[in-house]
């Protein structure tokens, strides 16, 4: 599984890149033919307001993929709802491989 960590418009400090890092590593246990995992961590850009974090994980598995978006106002909380969210995802698609 090959996993790319992206961040956009800032830098990254090496607790949230590890954080990411190992979580994405347990999505295998979810599913076992994914090839790749896109994560994308970026500021929401508001004009003169407090910036959302927003954390966008996109899994590549073979004719499928799955695309989960969360925004908040912590990196930590985006990617904490956007992994429980692209962890259900890819549980249904299991399911139904199974079926």
């Amino acid at each position: 599984m090959n996993i790319n960590i992206q961040t956009v418009h800032f830098d990254a400090d090496e607790k949230l890149l590890e954080l990411v890092e190992k979580k994405v590593q347990k999505l295998a246990t979810f599913h076992d033919r994914i090839t790749k995992v896109d994560v994308f961590l970026k500021l929401d850009n508001l004009v003169h307001a407090i910036k959302d974090k927003v954390v966008e994980i996109n899994i590549h598995i073979p004719k499928q993929d799955c695309f989960v978006k969360a925004t908040s106002k912590s990196f930590e909380e985006s990617f904490e709802q956007a992994f429980e969210s692209v962890t259900n995802q890819l549980k249904k698609k299991k399911e139904k491989l199974a079926a």
